[in-house]
């Protein structure tokens, strides 16, 4: 049994969020985003990388490109190549989610 923390490093903090990111497979790298209430993502795109997020607590939306997406726990949303994408918190709890995504951080 493998420990639970293995392999998961903070990338990113601030009065926003608390990013982790687990690289230890070759080919992709899966995240786990805890965004405080009121708060939001930068936002931002890949070109040459898809991306897939898990909603596992809270409740907010996400941008991608033009159009805007309610997301609660539970919620699983599909990042085409190259899509710009945010998310928000407009819960009164934390929104936790995970991302899935190929290749290596670059933002």
């Amino acid at each position: 049994m493998q420990e639970k923390n293995k392999g998961w490093n903070i990338v990113k903090q601030d009065e926003r969020y608390v990013v982790t990111d687990n690289s230890t497979l070759n080919n992709l790298v899966a995240s786990t985003t805890y965004l405080n209430p009121s708060h939001s993502t930068t936002g931002h795109k890949h070109p040459g990388q898809e991306e897939v997020y898990i909603f596992m607590q809270g409740s907010g939306s996400m941008e991608i490109d033009a159009r805007t997406l309610a997301v609660k726990a539970g919620d699983v949303v599909l990042i085409e190549d190259g899509e710009f994408h945010r998310v928000h918190n407009s819960g009164q709890e934390i929104l936790e989610f995970v991302c899935v995504f190929d290749g290596k951080r670059e933002h």
